[in-house]
């Protein structure tokens, strides 16, 4: 599989010529070793994706070649998980395990217990997750949401599952295929408060448990988002 980068300017046409001259390019150069023939793949981050062929290196650019083109479509069914904040660089882990599970959209959640803070650099984090899981899309990081604009994304949704390990359904008593839109609420380390997990199911969304095993807040979001895509014949 092709190593990946993204540009703002993606060369769609074959047989054009684009100078490949931002950071990523710079990796390619002084990490990569990049070299005259080397081919990678680029993108928009928005699905679409040129192959291309080195041609020249220079200090920080590199000429390429475009190979050929297309654009990966989305899947029928978009997943946005909403993720109460973990502290420090768990939340740096929880978007980079949720970009290479398939999360389309992530929304960071300043839960009644979260002790973290949403930052702008996740949306950096969400870019690089997607080059390394060779994503042509990548998921857009939002935050910090209140309870309130949580129960609006409930609304929206076609299903909303709220994990609780009080919850006595399993996951395959709620997710079937045949949902578009999918919301997948993942707790604090404290656990949500049973304020929250009656607003959200009030609004619509179905209580559920990841088995027995209680996971870390940054790790619950891709086992629940693994075991829903699953359930749902995505995967």
């Amino acid at each position: 599989m092709l190593t990946l980068f993204f540009v703002d300017d993606l060369p769609t046409e074959k047989g054009a010529k684009y100078e490949f001259n931002n950071e990523d390019a710079l990796h390619a150069i002084r990490v990569l070793r990049a070299q005259i023939e080397d081919v990678y793949a680029l993108s928009d981050g928005k699905g679409a994706w040129s192959k291309v062929r080195v041609l020249s290196v220079a200090k920080k650019a590199m000429q390429v070649e475009v190979l050929e083109s297309g654009i990966e479509e989305a899947l029928s069914t978009q997943f946005t998980v909403v993720q109460a904040i973990p502290k420090g660089d768990r939340a740096k882990e929880s978007v980079e395990l949720l970009t290479e599970g398939g999360a389309d959209r992530i929304v960071m959640w300043a839960s009644a217990r979260s002790i973290g803070k949403g930052s702008e650099k996740l949306q950096v984090t969400a870019r690089e997750a997607s080059k390394q899981s060779r994503r042509y899309r990548i998921p857009t990081v939002s935050g910090a949401a209140t309870t309130e604009n949580v129960i609006d994304e409930i609304a929206k949704a076609d299903l909303a599952i709220v994990f609780h390990e009080s919850a006595t359904q399993k996951i395959s008593e709620i997710a079937s295929p045949g949902a578009k839109k999918v919301v997948i609420i993942i707790g604090p380390e404290g656990g949500l408060t049973d304020e929250e997990v009656d607003l959200f199911a009030g609004a619509g969304a179905k209580v559920s448990h990841l088995g027995r095993p209680v996971l870390r807040s940054a790790h619950a979001g891709l086992a629940a988002l693994s075991a829903v895509s699953t359930a749902m014949k995505v995967w």
